[in-house]
């Protein structure tokens, strides 16, 4: 797979990445086994960039892929997230991006990861109650403890950007990008190329539904969060079905699945953007990584373009991201 650079700072991963955040949480049982297997096959596949976070599972994320990686960790480009605080029930704290919390949340994420460093550190969503200067500043101190070489934010607003920029070079802010999530083109997109900022795409594949697989409610686990997201709810889900019937179509005319119509789109929205889907499974991980070689005709984008946005919002509760 080829490689593209994220930032002015050297970081560079490869031109797609794996979400992890389903194989602990979220997105139905979880399988440990295959999971595992899933990063090994992303691995050989040339994949660079592995996505975690603290909050995923609760810590159980990171100890799954510090495992996975640790006979294979200069292979890989490791990204973890600190910000979204759980206890250790599962239960929500709130957002924290104080100082003194930074350095523990690092730490705690280097035993569990069972590494040295970590490549790429986001902010997972920005703490309205702590000033970004703060934040940023003490993980910058991060950086210069050699506990991290990389830094990210993630759902951060322009002139956010800016503020954090302005304390430390970020290397990636990640943030919903996809089909039916589009928000970013408005100003985050331009504000992160003006500064010279790389953007990693999560959710590329609409949280699955642009995959074409869900056809209802019945086709996710009772404890699936997808469930309480307004896009899968009535009204919004048969309308979405509807765009995703397109998707579908440009992909049988391509003889490609619907998945790999989504992710060549993303993809096809520049070199220094990055997406980074989610998947449990081997057999989805190589049908998405073969994306990254496809191409869609101006025609083709055109119809994909002229067909969304999506109904629904984002998330149950906005109020937790583009701060």
């Amino acid at each position: 797979m080829d490689t593209v650079k994220l930032g002015r700072e050297g970081l560079e991963v490869s031109r797609q990445g794996l979400g992890c955040m389903g194989m602990s949480e979220f997105y139905g049982d979880p399988n440990e086994g295959e999971s595992i297997a899933t990063i090994h096959r992303a691995i050989e596949l040339g994949v660079t960039l592995i996505d975690t976070a603290d909050m995923y599972g609760v810590g159980h994320n990171e100890e799954l892929v510090g495992r996975a990686i640790a006979d294979r960790r200069d292979r890989v480009v490791l990204a973890t997230k600190f910000g979204n605080e759980r206890r250790p029930d599962g239960s929500w704290i709130g957002i924290n991006g104080r100082p003194e919390y930074v350095r523990s949340a690092c730490d705690a994420s280097l035993k569990r990861l069972g590494i040295d460093v970590i490549d790429l550190y986001y902010q997972h969503r920005v703490d309205r109650d702590t000033p970004i200067e703060e934040t940023v500043g003490a993980m910058k101190e991060l950086v210069e403890a050699g506990k991290v070489r990389y830094l990210g934010l993630s759902e951060a607003a322009p002139q956010t950007i800016r503020r954090a920029h302005a304390v430390h070079p970020i290397s990636a802010l990640q943030s919903e990008y996809s089909l039916w999530s589009r928000e970013v083109e408005d100003d985050v997109l331009p504000t992160v190329r003006e500064l010279g900022i790389g953007f990693v795409a999560y959710s590329p594949l609409g949280r699955g539904f642009l995959s074409g697989r869900i056809r209802s409610l019945d086709d996710l686990a009772d404890d699936d969060s997808r469930r309480r997201h307004p896009r899968f709810q009535p009204g919004n889900f048969e309308r979405n079905l509807e765009l995703v019937e397109l998707v579908r179509e440009i992909a049988d005319e391509k003889g490609i699945t619907p998945s790999q119509v989504a992710l060549a789109w993303v993809h096809s929205r520049g070199d220094d953007v990055v997406p980074i889907p989610g998947t449990k499974r081997r057999s989805y991980l190589e049908e998405n990584v073969a994306a990254a070689g496809i191409h869609l005709t101006d025609e083709e984008s055109r119809r994909l373009d002229a067909a969304f946005p999506t109904a629904g919002d984002r998330y149950p509760d906005m109020s937790t991201v583009s701060r």
